[in-house]
């Protein structure tokens, strides 16, 4: 399922917003981040619906994806 398009890039920009506070970091450091990520691929694709999760968990997703090993390998 595919969301509407603004309600999308409302639920982007809370992402972003929790991430860098959470992470300390400015909002064009986690901007940069975030668009970079698989999660950022997966909710734009609408797939398997991540995008109806909670913006906390996927934060969490967005945190757990960059710290993995096999991102700081790229």
């Amino acid at each position: 399922m595919m969301a509407h398009p603004v309600l999308l890039q409302k639920k982007y920009a809370r992402i972003v917003n929790s991430f860098a506070k959470e992470e300390k970091i400015n909002l064009n450091q986690a901007l940069d981040i975030f668009y970079h990520s698989n999660l950022y691929n997966l909710m734009r694709e609408g797939v398997s619906d991540i995008h109806c999760m909670s913006d906390g968990y996927l934060v969490d997703e967005l945190l757990t994806e960059i710290k993995s090993p096999q991102k700081l390998k790229q």
